[in-house]
């Protein structure tokens, strides 16, 4: 495919395994998944979970820009959780984050995340 091109930032945590921080197809962007890294420190965000899904949603955003877009452009999110009785708290800090139409979204349940955290995400991105 020869509109495809890798999407790299330093704004965004570097890849801890064999990916891209994101994939750019034609007008689609797919973003890895985010986990609440600090960029600068490839440590996990201190505090609780809303602090650690601030800082994935941080991420999300920053590899966004790097491509081009903004978080209004994500057309599908999809999102993990060790523990589903977050999900009001996402919702809540997902609203500052977006406005409708909202995108398209899953949320699971997971045992378990990379590093240990508590939520992680990815998304579909449309660049207009």
């Amino acid at each position: 495919m020869t509109n495809k091109s890798v999407i790299q930032t330093e704004n965004a945590p570097q890849a801890i395994g064999t990916y891209s921080q994101a994939v750019k197809a034609g007008d689609t962007v797919y973003l890895s998944g985010q986990i609440p890294l600090v960029p600068e420190t490839m440590e996990v965000v201190a505090g609780d979970f809303s602090a650690k899904t601030r800082q994935v949603f941080e991420n999300l955003k920053a590899v966004c820009e790097a491509a081009g877009g903004e978080l209004k452009d994500i057309v599908k999110l999809n999102i993990y959780m060790t523990d589903l009785a977050n999900f009001a708290t996402v919702n809540e800090i997902m609203a500052t984050y977006f406005q409708e139409p909202y995108p398209a979204r899953a949320a699971v349940g997971v045992a378990a995340l990379p590093k240990g955290v508590p939520i992680e995400m990815e998304a579909v991105m449309v660049l207009s």
